[in-house]
């Protein structure tokens, strides 16, 4: 059976946690998309972990982490996290590469921080990975493939003929100094070295352990509104962060994903630019971003400073719509034990209409967030193994939530150790 875990919002929900919780039980877990611009932060026995590419259940012997096609791969990223989390104690992971994922190259990165800095003051917040540009390469089919690196006079040949358009724009809009084909050859011959034990067809590889019964995890990166259908665009990432497309980026029928776990946070962070209805700023930011997650709210990849909001009703009913949840697990609540009252953003207000249904962001730049004032709980909620036992305002603000997105929560994290968490019936 296939579990997706995904996110409901902007991502940074809490999906690191609930993959790495949830793999005690799985066999495989696979990254299906996105790249290392995004990372997932972990707790658990051996430390506390950034993960960037490597799936979240890395931490289990029993476990076998997968790499997927639909994931954008910097081959020197991952096997430095993976050269991290060995020397910190854990047992060598069991390691599988698609064959058909596709190589952030190098000149993808530099290509990245050119735009930022020729966009300036209109630029994407880019986390500067690459991710842009090498899905740009990816659709107009001028990506590279794990498995090209093993025919290398083919590799040259297609090398030289993608750096001579590459040049043109370094030099005429860009002004920067020409990608040298020799040098760039030499590193994928590295990468080659690097990647050659762990590449198979994952595929076929998932497709057996489907048809053995095991329990296979999908883990996504980000979340539901940075989707590039389906996100504030153009303010999101270069790929689905969807379940559905957990099918193409892992290459598993779509009728295997039998369950959705689709996770939000008891308020809204958000890395980067674009659209955010329910943010606040100054010290109440401040104060919340100070508290949040474990030890701040700062992007695992960037250490950049999240910008943070009370949650958002309207934002996450939709996240977990075009999810297509089964479940939702909500995570970092006891974040919010210090306050007297905990707005919460329940519609929006548009040229004068209300809504609870999420716009297109010509009309989200124009909402204005409608609040609902709930009481807090004021005391610390960590430890707590029985929802019943959770002060009763704070089991009003989950029935609450539960009630306006409509979809069952039935995870409640209330801290950051794998063992932090409380199972609602559903």
């Amino acid at each position: 059976m296939i579990k997706a875990i995904v996110g409901a919002n902007w991502g940074d929900e809490g999906k690191g946690k609930i993959t790495d919780m949830l793999a005690e039980e799985a066999d495989i877990i696979v990254r299906f998309q996105g790249g290392a611009n995004a990372g997932h932060t972990i707790v658990n026995n051996y430390g506390k972990f950034a993960l960037h590419t490597l799936p979240s259940g890395v931490f289990y012997n029993h476990t076998t982490s997968v790499i997927g096609n639909g994931v954008a791969l910097n081959i020197p990223v991952l096997f430095k996290e993976l050269q991290d989390v060995v020397s910190k104690g854990v047992p060598m992971p069991k390691l599988l590469v698609s064959d058909r994922a596709q190589m952030v190259m190098p000149y993808h990165i530099l290509f990245d921080q050119y735009e930022e800095e020729r966009l300036a003051g209109k630029s994407f917040g880019s986390t500067k990975s690459g991710i842009a540009p090498f899905y740009s390469d990816k659709y107009a089919k001028t990506g590279f493939q794990v498995q090209e690196l093993f025919d290398e006079a083919a590799l040259k040949e297609k090398l030289n003929s993608v750096c001579t358009v590459k040049n043109v724009l370094l030099e005429h809009l860009y002004h920067k100094p020409a990608l040298d084909t020799e040098e760039i050859f030499k590193e994928l011959m590295e990468y080659k070295k690097m990647v050659e034990p762990f590449v198979c067809d994952t595929s076929l590889f998932l497709w057996d352990a489907i048809k053995e019964g095991k329990q296979i995890l999908l883990e996504g990166q980000l979340g539901t509104l940075k989707d590039t259908d389906h996100g504030i665009y153009p303010m999101v990432t270069s790929s689905s962060t969807l379940a559905a497309y957990g099918a193409i980026g892992a290459g598993v029928p779509p009728y295997e994903i039998k369950e959705i776990v689709t996770v939000s946070k008891a308020y809204s962070s958000a890395v980067g630019a674009g659209a955010f209805v329910s943010e606040i700023f100054g010290e109440e930011a401040d104060e919340l971003r100070r508290r949040g997650g474990d030890g701040g709210e700062y992007g695992a990849t960037t250490g950049r400073p999240r910008r943070m909001g009370w949650y958002d009703c309207v934002a996450s009913k939709y996240g977990c719509r075009l999810q297509g949840t089964t479940q939702v697990a909500f995570t970092v609540l006891d974040v919010l034990g210090y306050l007297e009252e905990i707005p919460v953003c329940v519609g929006y207000e548009i040229d004068g209409k209300i809504t609870t249904e999420f716009p297109t962001t010509t009309q989200l730049e124009k909402a204005k967030p409608i609040l609902k004032v709930l009481p807090g709980w004021e005391s610390d909620i960590r430890g707590i193994k029985n929802y019943e036992e959770l002060p009763e305002n704070c089991r009003k603000y989950v029935e609450f939530i539960e009630k306006q997105i409509g979809f069952p929560i039935t995870m409640v994290s209330n801290g950051p150790g794998r063992e932090d968490i409380i199972y609602r019936s559903r």
